[in-house]
């Protein structure tokens, strides 16, 4: 019979793998919170208004990417990011009207139709904070300096910072005026998708992947020199900051973002390790999106990291998160019995957070002996008829090969763990 396959664009993380989410995602965490950064959750898939609303009619992710489900007489779409569906559950639950700035992050799979490539999934994880309620340009600095703390802590090298600031609705008339006169003299040359979107949105002409597009937006006009006196002052006034941060930026005009929440400052964390999809961060203020969603004029801003392309770059580096946790003893047992027993022992030994296997499957000596080594077991006991009638056996040292005589009585616990940890010391010694 044919064996089922995942979907194009998915993939499956093995145990071996999933030791390096399971750190990366416990210094996400930890990295956030020492931020002042709180866990949200929410759901996988939401109305599918909220996205076309919040992220933008005109996206390549609405036009194009997302997944969208009818449910009898409901329209639902999977998230295919998690800032609109996070603002939308810190307005229902009335965590804006709380203190402010209302900080939260979270780590969430997402879900995007395009062509896969490395770094680039269908369904892909990520994690991304949200601040709420600070206009400053100190509070852009903060989050930005997160990202810069977390990219920089789990060993990431060749890694950039790219800002730039995209203006406020008021300012960005006469840029859109700009662009549309620029980009009409070579109307004909553009992708179709770009032909629409020079009278809807003429910036999203800047975020083209189209090559042709791109090397007619080269040449196009810069939005900084578009931007009212207010956002020129938060542009300069986040410089200051990030200078006193000791953060390094290029100022990269091109920086527009995706998606069309974004008002003000918009950056990127790029890197030269995974070919030509290097963004690894990215993110911005949306000042407008939380009234756009329904709520009242609140100013906000946030980034999201694809945990796929930053776990690509590490393994591009030669960076290593984790490391196997080994087993710490296995019982072989030979007979009925001792089964029994090796099977309360090691349960024993569990409570007290000591990794001990014993044998589930039947095999003999030799085998359960060859199978200790695969799990490169520090200990091993062999558990027989003799060994149960003199309440004693010989604890094993599988790397020097050395045997102590330990009894197997209620203070096994007590004496394996001692004995545990001094080999441990050991062992970090040398």
């Amino acid at each position: 019979m044919k064996i089922i396959k995942r979907p194009n664009g998915t993939e499956d993380i093995l145990p071996a793998e999933s030791r390096d989410w399971q750190k990366l995602e416990e210094f996400l965490r930890t990295t956030a919170g020492i931020f002042g950064f709180q866990e949200i959750r929410v759901p996988t898939f939401e109305q599918t208004e909220l996205f076309s609303r919040g992220v933008g009619e005109t996206t390549d992710v609405v036009q194009k990417e997302m997944y969208t489900v009818t449910a009898k007489e409901s329209v639902f779409t999977l998230r295919p990011e998690g800032t609109a569906g996070t603002i939308r559950a810190m307005l229902q639950n009335g965590l804006l009207n709380e203190a402010l700035p209302q900080k939260v992050y979270y780590i969430l799979s997402c879900f995007r139709h395009e062509r896969p490539q490395a770094g680039r999934l269908r369904e892909f994880h990520q994690f991304g904070v949200e601040m709420a309620g600070s206009a400053l340009p100190s509070a852009d600095a903060e989050v930005i300096s997160l990202a810069k703390q977390i990219l920089e802590q789990i060993g990431l090298k060749n890694i950039e910072l790219k800002i730039n600031s995209i203006g406020c609705p008021n300012c960005r008339k006469n840029y859109h005026e700009a662009l549309r006169k620029y980009f009409s003299t070579s109307k004909e040359c553009l992708c179709g998708t770009c032909q629409e979107r020079l009278e809807k949105n003429p910036m999203r002409l800047l975020d083209c992947k189209v090559e042709s597009c791109q090397e007619i937006a080269k040449d196009a006009p810069v939005i900084l020199e578009y931007l009212c006196e207010e956002c020129r002052t938060h542009f300069e006034q986040l410089k200051e900051n990030l200078t006193a941060l000791g953060i390094t930026y290029v100022v990269d005009p091109k920086i527009v973002r995706g998606l069309d929440y974004y008002t003000k400052t918009v950056f990127e964390f790029v890197t030269t390790e995974i070919g030509a999809q290097g963004t690894v961060c990215g993110g911005g203020r949306y000042d407008g999106l939380i009234e756009q969603l329904g709520g009242q004029p609140t100013p906000a801003l946030g980034f999201g990291m694809g945990l796929e392309r930053l776990l690509l770059v590490l393994k591009n580096q030669g960076t290593e998160l984790s490391q196997e946790k080994y087993c710490d003893i296995y019982f072989v047992p030979m007979g009925k019995e001792a089964e029994t027993k090796a099977m309360q022992l090691t349960a024993e030994l569990r409570k007290e957070g000591i990794f001990a296997q014993t044998d589930v499957m039947g095999r003999s000596l030799r085998a359960q002996m060859k199978y200790a080594d695969k799990l490169h077991a520090r200990f091993t006991a062999v558990i027989g008829e003799n060994e149960l009638n003199q309440k004693e056996t010989m604890l094993k040292n599988m790397k020097t090969g050395e045997k102590i005589s330990i009894a197997l009585d209620e203070k096994f616990v007590e004496v394996f763990s001692g004995i545990e940890i001094a080999d441990r010391l050991a062992s970090e010694i040398q």
